[in-house]
């Protein structure tokens, strides 16, 4: 799973929770309307005033309890992959890095050979600050796809985070080979240079 897949990935599973609570919302509201009609005991409210009934504090409790119900999964399914993949995900949406990281060290044990999984664990070690890991696991991701242009993208972001000019120089170089037009190319290079 490439960087841009997972973060898809994220996208879906954001999108999904926020079209499930406008859902709720929306029958909640008609469920508010139907109760009022029948009772016809409360006085009308202006046509702007917000639904009565609907809480919207039980909404996020729900999902807060999927939450921990999906990590609890994968905490108690050490062999179960797909949980340890989802709950990295999760850990990853709320910025919990290292806990997203051992959940995909976990994916990695179960399945090494499981590309997007050492290429995610290159990206979330980046984004944690783990520079020497994530050139690890962004090394092993290329040697086994040299290829993925997301993966030398990450890594020359972390060896010019690190400081590391030769590497960062070489990776650009590769990347500008494979990807003249990429968009990080201007950007990388003027840290090149404030590197020398």
């Amino acid at each position: 799973m490439t960087r841009e897949n997972f973060l898809f990935a994220i996208i879906g599973v954001l999108l999904g929770f926020i079209v499930g609570f406008m859902l709720h919302g929306v029958m909640s509201q008609r469920d508010a309307e139907r109760a009022a009609a029948s009772t016809q005991q409360r006085p009308q409210l202006p046509p702007d005033h917000p639904p009565i009934g609907t809480d919207s504090t039980n909404d996020s409790q729900q999902s807060m309890e999927q939450v921990q119900q999906t990590i609890a999964r994968a905490r108690n399914n050490p062999k179960d992959f797909d949980a340890q993949i989802q709950a990295a995900q999760l850990e990853y949406q709320i910025q919990q890095y290292d806990e997203a990281i051992k959940f995909l060290l976990t994916a990695n044990q179960i399945k090494p050979d499981d590309y997007s999984t050492v290429a995610n664990l290159g990206m979330v070690n980046m984004d944690a600050g783990h520079m020497d890991a994530a050139e690890k696991w962004y090394r092993a991701a290329l040697a086994k796809n040299p290829n993925d242009l997301a993966v030398m993208d990450g890594l020359c972001n972390v060896l010019l985070t690190a400081g590391k000019r030769a590497a960062a120089e070489e990776m650009i170089n590769k990347l500008a080979k494979a990807d003249p037009t990429n968009q990080d190319l201007p950007q990388f290079r003027d840290r090149l240079s404030k590197l020398k």
